[in-house]
This record gives structure tokens, sequence and C-alpha cells, in this order.
């Protein structure tokens, strides 16, 4: 069996997912006091936390409120950060990463503050979180690369553990987006950054469940008690080039995707363009949300 490669801090803030209630150390894994539940560690030396049992659990939603944002800002292009915590210059972004998205990220507020990767897929955000300082917990449902595996729907850790959570990707493959985003804001601290992005028009891919509009993003993250600061089109990721290579031409190379596709490319172009002249208003905010194929946000916890 690998090392367990979690330090005590982590240890610290686990929880159980069925619970709630602080885990204990047991051999190689961990134990739950109050329910008794064991969980042990995979071979790729990963922490099991994942449900082992079926969970219930009640969400209330408030109605009759406004589906738009009291400040229209926070639909608009993401632009980088003038005041950025954190510098990446020089630094390689990973290709579903911009400059811009990065420029948002926190710095660690001291030594032991924490950033949990939900969904971490291989670890690849890993160099990034630890450079603003935060102590790395990557979280997954079944990858090899996590050092903890589990459920978005209900996270083993105490509530308050994290300053910074990201999930990149990951919204869309979840069954129940409001009760991840409660989960979220539950481990989150007050005043803590939940940042990420989400799939609109790419096509139905590693089961997902539900692409988000950028009012259904706000409306999730609303839901969990978060003050949405941003939702951005991912730049240069349109649903044109989503359903190019993701749904019409998967594993095609982007530049054949690309040639393929730049007769419709020019056509939109010119047909928002006449649009413009006829109506006398330039519909490039509204063009690229209604075509976005993700969006990123950026959401704080009150």
């Amino acid at each position: 069996m690998p090392e367990q490669k979690l330090s005590p801090l982590i240890w610290n803030i686990l929880a159980c997912p069925h619970c709630s209630i602080p885990l204990e150390r047991k051999n190689d894994g961990a134990f739950c006091p109050s329910c008794g539940s064991l969980f042990t560690s995979t071979d790729s030396g990963a922490l099991d936390l994942r449900p082992q049992k079926r969970l219930s659990r009640l969400i209330s939603f408030t109605v009759n409120t406004s589906a738009f944002p009291s400040d229209p800002s926070v639909f608009g292009p993401l632009t980088e950060n003038r005041e950025p915590e954190v510098g990446f210059s020089g630094t390689r972004v990973p290709y579903h990463l911009s400059r811009e998205f990065m420029s948002w990220f926190p710095k660690a507020q001291t030594r032991e503050s924490l950033a949990m990767d939900l969904g971490c897929g291989d670890g690849v955000h890993r160099e990034f979180c630890e450079s603003c300082g935060f102590e790395y917990v990557g979280l997954d449902y079944n990858s090899e690369q996590a050092s903890i595996l589990g459920n978005a729907h209900a996270l083993p850790f105490k509530d308050n553990s994290f300053e910074f959570i990201l999930s990149v990707a990951v919204l869309e493959h979840i069954r129940y987006p409001f009760l991840m985003a409660a989960e979220v804001g539950r481990v989150l601290r007050p005043g803590g950054k939940f940042i990420g992005t989400a799939a609109f028009l790419e096509p139905f891919h590693g089961d997902s469940y539900y692409h988000h509009s950028h009012l259904g993003l706000l409306n999730t993250l609303l839901s969990g008690g978060f003050k949405v600061e941003r939702i951005s089109p991912v730049r240069n990721w349109t649903g044109l080039t989503a359903l190019g290579q993701m749904g019409l031409f998967p594993r095609m190379p982007a530049i054949l995707t690309r040639a393929i596709l730049a007769p419709l490319y020019l056509a939109q172009r010119a047909w928002w363009g006449a649009a413009r002249l006829i109506t006398r208003h330039d519909p490039g905010t509204d063009r690229t949300f209604r075509n976005a194929g993700a969006f990123v946000f950026i959401a704080v916890k009150e």
C-alpha cells in the first residue's frame, strides 16, 4: 500500500461524508467514531471517502426573486485583474485556463491556508494553487492522481475548512448541482473564493447532466449562498468550436476543425454585423453569451 499523502493539517479537517463527524486515523485509513464507517486507501494511495451508503439531503429554495443580478456588470467579458494577488508572469498556462482567469486566484492568508481542487483529475492545477501559498487538496471521484476520493454531493470536510476552491469543467458532470453549490458553500470559509468553469453549449460528454446558461450558473451559485462577482464566456471557446471539436469532428486536429468551421464563423459575424446596422445596437456581449461554449465564474462566500 503506498504511503499516505495527507498532512496533519488535512487530516484535521476530514469529516465523515455520512454524518459530518470528524474522522479518526485508523491503520491506513480513517474511522468515524459516530456511525462506525471505515474508510480505506486505494492502491494509488488515495483515501477513499466516497459515501458507502445512500444519503438523503434536503435543499430549500426561495422563489419569486429576480433571476437577474442587481449589478449587470456581473455579466461581461473576463478581463485581467489589474491588481492580482499572485503573479503568474512567465508561467505556462494550461490549455483549459487563461492568464485572465488565473489573475483572479487569491493569495493564501496564512501558512495553514488550504485550497481544494474539486474534480482535480490528474492534478494539473496543483502547482498553481501552491504558487498562491496554499496547501493543495486534490479531490476527485475516481482519479488515481487524487489524494482524496470523494463525492461533490457530500464533501468529506468540516465546515469552513478552505480559503479557496477551484472547480474547472466539473459542474456539468454533477447530478445535483444545487447540492454541490451548497456543499462548497459549507466547506468554504466566509470571504473565501469559489472560482471555476462550467459547460454551456458543449455537446454531451463524460456523462454530463446540466449545461448551464449564464442565468442558470448565476442561479446555482446564488443558491449556495455566494456573492457572484463575474460570469463570463470562456475566451476562444464558442459553442460552434465546442460542437466541432467535441461533437462533429472528435479527435480531428484542431487546425482542420477551424478550417472547416471558418465559413460559418464568417457568416455568423456578417449576420450579426447586419443586425447591428439595422437596429443601431451593438450585439457583441449578447452574441458572446448566447454562443458561449462554457462560462467562467468568480464567486465569494458571504
